[in-house]
């Protein structure tokens, strides 16, 4: 059995997967949608230990089972950074990370290092309107690519506001994870340079038509590509053994 462990990217919750899930479950598949913290200064690395906590009770779960699934870790936006450190740190456990227009870089990479600086200076901007300045208040649905109204009306009330210390930490990597089969998705048209980020670090790169929160918009194909994504790394995998 496959486990995809999706996680989900700055602003959002778990829910932001709720339109995915019942598609891979169809396919078989299992599936962990752990909750990054968005209360306090909290920074990237506490995240990260948040999914580290999730795929740790995944692996005592299939041990308990006296089984090993294939586990797929899945970063959407700000937590493609997440993901990969995460995977850096349980390699043996991680068998294919999945960026979903996903942030990602070497060691050392963060939103701030890897954004253009309008967008820094936007959510710099953003936080210092707050009281304390440690928090950047969600965008507008629209700024996720979601223009349908109903989309959006059900969109802008999930929405929470980001600690701006998860755009500023920077990862650590030891280099674990480059060893770790990865794919890129990123959606078309492009908000950022997904791709480019994807491919520098040695993803497989893939296209995906829609927005940037595809997962609401286009879930059942979004979903079909992560199977397809992960059959396609799985048979590469024994071809090469």
């Amino acid at each position: 059995m496959t486990t995809f462990v999706l996680v989900h990217g700055a602003w959002h919750g778990p829910w932001a997967w709720d339109r995915l899930t019942p598609f891979l479950h169809q396919a078989g598949a299992r599936t962990i949608t752990p909750a990054l913290t968005l209360n306090g200064d909290i920074g990237l690395h506490a995240h990260v230990q948040e999914v580290l906590t999730a795929l740790d009770a995944v692996a005592d779960d299939t041990l308990a089972d006296d089984l090993r699934d294939d586990l797929v870790l899945v970063g959407h936006s700000y937590a493609g950074l997440v993901v990969r450190q995460v995977a850096d740190l349980r390699p043996g456990l991680v068998d294919h990370v999945i960026l979903v227009d996903g942030w990602a870089g070497d060691d050392g990479a963060s939103m701030f290092g890897l954004a253009p600086e309008a967008f820094v200076h936007a959510i710099q901007a953003a936080a210092a309107r707050t009281g304390a300045g440690n928090q950047v208040p969600a965008p507008a649905p629209a700024m996720f690519g979601i223009t349908d109204p109903d989309d959006a009306a059900w969109l802008a009330p999930r929405l929470r506001p980001q600690p701006l210390r998860t755009f500023t930490e920077t990862t650590r990597l030891s280099g674990a994870v480059d060893r770790i089969p990865g794919t890129g998705i990123y959606c078309r048209p492009q908000t950022y340079a997904f791709d480019q980020f994807a491919a520098a670090i040695g993803y497989r790169t893939i296209v995906l038509d829609g927005p940037h929160d595809v997962m609401l918009t286009h879930p059942q194909a979004l979903a079909r590509l992560l199977l397809e994504a992960h059959t396609f790394q799985f048979n590469n995998k024994k071809l090469q053994d």
